[in-house]
């Protein structure tokens, strides 16, 4: 069975990676507008006539497009934060909880999770489950993006216009932003590890095109259990035993690393969790390394329309 596949705002740079992850397959066919995705009545068309349709688009602009929706049995993948604290959709990070898998199998609404939440989720919902960090907890995330996660407007500030020649940017080598403290991502982050208290999120953004790292630290001796470097890696390698995209790093893995590179993932759909820290020691740092565009943007979305799709989970992805 072949099914029917829209991408409302292909154009940007997740739709590019998504289309580019569907088009080759053959259990699928694209509905493509070309030209015509302006054209009001074409889109309305095409939103309706889909088996399952991903959302490119700005916030506004998805919600827009939601609405235009009225055939009860197409199926919704948004990736835009339009819905990620909504409790009428399906929150899609499959490895996130017990049963979320099965979750987005059966939903007709599914917001794509943001790139820094899955990693900062990743991290930290398996230590709330588990007792570790307590949900009242104070907790902080570092994090830095490859400038592909700004978007086309950013992508342009680094690398120069499309179809312009090469240019020293004066972008920067390194950008901390967000100083507002008002990041959108924050409720999405705080709700979905379950904390109480808002999240604390200092993201930046690298000279470099795409992948991220996600750090958590985290102050042992200060936990109401006092938890060893042990027994938090012990909670995460529980959490995702058996996981096909998300992996935590062996200790003597870690111990015996002196960097890490936020580009080694890229081009897959694959997360990779580490404990840093000494075994008798009271700190730690938490690293969730990832591609801002795979598992945080364009693979959890053909992950989570494989799963709708009643598909392997795992098809056309690496």
């Amino acid at each position: 069975m072949t099914h029917t596949i829209f991408i409302d705002g292909e154009a940007g740079t997740t739709g590019l990676e998504i289309r580019e992850r569907l088009e080759a397959r053959g259990d699928l066919e694209l509905i493509l507008l070309g030209d015509r995705r302006r054209d009001v009545g074409a889109r309305r068309e095409a939103l309706n006539g889909a088996d399952a349709v991903i959302l490119c688009l700005p916030d506004e602009a998805a919600k827009e497009a939601v609405a235009m929706i009225d055939n009860p049995a197409v199926r919704v993948i948004d990736a835009s934060t339009a819905y990620r604290v909504d409790p009428a959709w399906t929150y899609g990070f499959a490895e996130m909880a017990a049963g979320q898998r099965e979750r987005i199998a059966g939903a007709t609404r599914v917001s794509n999770p943001g790139c820094y939440p899955t990693g900062f989720i990743g991290l930290v919902r398996p230590l709330v489950s588990a007792g570790i960090i307590p949900a009242g907890w104070p907790v902080t995330v570092n994090a830095v993006s490859g400038y592909s996660g700004g978007g086309k407007a950013m992508i342009a500030e680094f690398e120069g216009a499309p179809g312009s020649s090469p240019r020293v940017t004066k972008a920067g080598a390194f950008r901390a932003y967000g100083l507002t403290l008002k990041h959108k991502h924050v409720p999405e982050m705080t709700l979905h590890t379950g904390l109480e208290r808002p999240v604390l999120f200092a993201p930046a953004v690298g000279a470099y095109r795409q992948g991220m790292l996600v750090e958590v630290p985290l102050q042992l001796a200060a936990l109401p259990s006092s938890p060893s470097v042990e027994v938090v890696h012990g909670a995460l390698a529980e959490a995702y035993a058996g996981s096909r995209f998300v992996e935590v790093a062996e200790l003597e893995v870690t111990e015996a690393m002196t960097g890490i590179d936020p580009e080694a993932l890229n081009g897959t759909n694959r997360m990779r969790l580490h404990v840093f820290g000494d075994r008798g020691g009271d700190q730690v740092r938490l690293v969730a390394l990832l591609d801002n565009l795979g598992k945080g943007a364009s693979g959890a979305a053909v992950q989570n329309l494989n799963l709708m799709l009643g598909l392997d989970e795992g098809t056309g992805l690496g």
